[in-house]
């Protein structure tokens, strides 16, 4: 009996990733409030987050914010980065500012799970704190990165209010120059 050759098919599942940027009580609102300091560090933990990704999910708040800052933004890493990925809107209504590689998408949900499925890197959710907690509480979020502020804020919204219980594991972790808490948390059951 003759064979032929065996291929090998690895179905890969793309990673989601959040990246976020919080007090120490877990406020993520308004960053610019609690993160005073920026360093080197930050700059080499946000460029080794979005070094892999090739799609980022944002909300419609924040992509509005951002559209209007980024494409003229000469800070890096992060500007040619998201100014060159595939960025998928959450919103109900069409985008009014135009910004190259954004299209919209009414449900985070069906979103990334269609994106999973695709070939690609890993998809970043970035500074969207409503699409951030609706993908954990579906079970779409395969790690959190953190950048921890050395700061009490006391109020805003928090990156994990209403979100279900999860097991976290610690995937790497180091403190910045500056004292910022760098921390990546694998996702799991």
């Amino acid at each position: 009996m003759e064979h032929g050759p065996r291929t090998s098919e690895v179905v890969s599942v793309r990673k989601v990733v959040v990246y976020e940027l919080v007090s120490l009580d877990g406020v993520a609102e308004d960053p610019d409030r609690f993160v005073t300091d920026w360093d080197e560090e930050m700059d080499a933990n946000l460029a080794a987050v979005i070094g892999p990704q090739d799609a980022v999910v944002l909300g419609r708040r924040s992509y509005d914010e951002w559209a209007g800052f980024w494409p003229g933004s000469d800070i890096e890493p992060f500007a040619t980065f998201v100014n060159g990925v595939a960025k998928h809107v959450v919103t109900s209504t069409p985008l009014d500012a135009t910004w190259a590689g954004a299209t919209a998408h009414a449900d985070p949900v069906a979103l990334v799970r269609e994106l999973r499925e695709r070939p690609g890197g890993d998809i970043g959710v970035h500074a969207s704190i409503t699409v951030a907690q609706a993908l954990l509480a579906a079970g779409l979020v395969d790690e959190l990165r953190l950048v921890v502020a050395p700061a009490v804020v006391g109020s805003g919204r928090r990156l994990l209010d209403g979100v279900p219980a999860a097991r976290l594991d610690v995937v790497g972790s180091t403190t910045s120059r500056t004292g910022s808490l760098l921390v990546g948390y694998a996702v799991g059951g």
